[in-house]
């Protein structure tokens, strides 16, 4: 994921966003790109537990230099049901509520792609729920692409498509997956690996 998103360098081969070649470009045009087309879903949110929930979503645009779009706030603060808690520091919000305010800050530039690190790792499973629906809420009504990187198969079966890995290479594609078709997968997976019996 972090090769995909700029993050690392890769040693050989090339990664593409769209037209654009990842892996060809210098230390500003990584940090342009990942400003302006990419946005980050943490599971330890990253918040600023100094900023109100408002001040932690536009806050990429501000260090951007970029002018909030009131229109895109609003739908995303609609959306993402967060309109009671704009003035709310990160403390006095709820884990599923301060990943609410992560998933805003990371649509706020209206990226090409959103990655998710486990985004629920730290939600108790109906907080972990709601922002799942959001991520697919913001797939299918927002227009963004969302690559979440998650070892839950619940939280994989919210996806179109999921895509296994094991020991970095690709080892099974799952289109329209459900919580047992991705565990299934993952049993194939753990069979393989598994030496053969004497």
């Amino acid at each position: 994921m972090h090769l995909l998103a700029g993050l690392d360098t890769a040693t050989s081969g090339t990664a593409y966003l769209g037209d654009t070649e990842i892996t060809a470009l210098d230390d500003r045009a990584l940090t342009s790109l990942r400003r302006n087309r990419i946005g980050f879903v943490f599971q330890s949110f990253n918040l600023l537990p100094m900023f109100t929930a408002e001040q932690n979503v536009v806050l990429p645009l501000e260090l951007a230099g970029a002018r909030v779009d009131r229109e895109w706030m609003a739908t995303l603060v609609s959306t993402l049901g967060l309109g009671e808690r704009l003035s709310h520091r990160p403390s006095q919000l709820s884990g599923g509520q301060q990943q609410r305010v992560a998933i805003a800050r990371a649509l706020i530039a209206k990226p090409d792609v959103v990655f998710a690190d486990e985004p629920t790792g730290n939600l108790d499973s109906r907080a972990g729920a709601q922002v799942l629906s959001f991520l697919r809420q913001s797939v299918r009504e927002l227009g963004r692409t969302v690559i979440m990187v998650t070892h839950d198969p619940s939280a994989a079966a919210y996806a179109d498509r999921v895509v296994l890995l094991a020991d970095g290479r690709i080892a099974g594609d799952i289109t329209d997956p459900t919580p047992e078709s991705v565990l299934a997968g993952l049993d194939a997976l753990r069979t393989l690996d598994e030496p053969a019996a004497r």
